[in-house]
C-alpha cells in the first residue's frame, strides 16, 4: 500500500508519496501545505530583498519618500521595535519599513515620529498596503500618534482562503516559494544611532516579502492551480502516571 502521509509521534514531519499526488498537482507541479514544517526551513536557500534601501531620518526626507511611494500600486509594510527583556515592558516602535517591488524606505520613527507625511501614507486608500499581523503593528504605531489606518490588507486574515493555517512570514514564504527568510536580526537594537547593513537588509526583506506573498496568494486564489497537502496536527499522548 502506498502511504501518502507519514507523521512521527512527536515530530511534525511529512513526506508525500508520488503515487498519491493528484493529476492536477502533477500537471501544475505545485504543492503547498496547510502547515509548513519549521524544521525544514533551515535547509532552504536564503532570499533577500534585491532592490535599493533608503534610510529616512528627517521629516523632509519622509515627505519625499511618501510622495514616491504613493506612485506605486502595491506596497509592503512592516515595523521593528527594540527588544526589552523585562516582563511587562515594551519600547515604542522604532522603524517603519515600506517597500515597492524594487525600493524600500526605512523610516526611523524613534527620530522623526509619526510626522504628517507618514500619517498621510498610513491613512490613504489610494494604494493597497500589504502587511502580516498588521493589526498588532497598527497598535504599536498608534502608541506614537493617532491616525486612522486605511487601505491595508493583512495576509494573516486571508491565508485560510488557500487552506493555509501558518501565520509567520518565514513559514509562509518557505511554503509558497521554497526559500528561507533569515530572522537573525529581529532582536537587534533598532534604536541604534546607525542601522548596520544586516539590519537594513532584514527590515527591507520583510516588507518586500509581503508584496511577493500577496501576489502569489492572488495568483493561486484565482487559478487554483495547486494541490493542498493537509498536515494533521500532531497529538501528543498523555503520560500515564501510574505506568511511570
Amino acid at each position: 500500500m502506498c502511504t501518502s502521509l507519514f507523521i512521527s509521534k512527536f515530530v511534525n514531519h511529512f513526506t508525500i508519496a508520488p503515487c498519491q499526488r493528484s493529476m492536477k498537482a502533477i500537471m501544475s507541479n505545485r504543492i503547498i501545505y496547510s502547515k509548513y514544517d519549521k524544521k525544514l526551513i533551515g535547509s532552504l536557500p536564503r532570499i533577500q530583498f534585491p532592490g535599493r534601501i533608503i534610510v529616512v531620518i528627517t521629516e523632509s526626507e519622509a515627505d519625499k519618500a511618501v510622495d514616491y511611494l504613493l506612485k506605486a500600486d502595491l506596497l509592503g509594510f512592516d515595523t521593528e521595535t527594540k527588544p526589552i527583556f523585562k516582563k511587562g515592558c515594551r519600547n515604542k516602535v522604532a522603524l517603519l519599513q515600506v517597500s515597492t517591488v524594487d525600493t524600500c524606505f526605512l523610516f526611523r520613527l524613534n527620530r522623526i515620529g509619526l510626522c504628517p507625511s507618514i500619517v498621510r501614507l498610513l491613512e490613504t486608500k489610494a494604494v493597497k498596503k500589504i502587511g502580516l499581523s498588521w493589526h498588532d503593528d497598527i497598535m504599536s504605531l498608534k502608541a506614537r500618534g493617532e491616525f486612522n489606518p486605511d487601505g491595508f490588507f493583512d495576509l494573516q486574515d486571508h491565508m485560510m482562503d488557500l487552506g493555509v493555517t501558518d501565520k509567520s512570514l518565514a513559514k509562509l514564504y518557505a511554503n509558497f516559494f521554497g526559500q528561507r527568510i533569515s530572522k537573525r536580526e529581529q532582536l537587534s537594537n533598532w534604536e541604534a544611532d546607525v542601522l548596520n547593513e544586516k539590519q537594513k537588509m532584514y527590515a527591507a526583506t520583510d516588507a518586500w516579502a509581503c508584496i511577493m506573498l500577496y501576489r502569489e496568494y492572488e495568483k493561486l486564489k484565482e487559478s487554483r492551480d495547486y494541490e493542498l497537502i493537509v498536515v494533521p496536527e500532531v497529538e501528543i499522548e498523555p503520560i500515564n502516571k501510574e505506568a511511570v
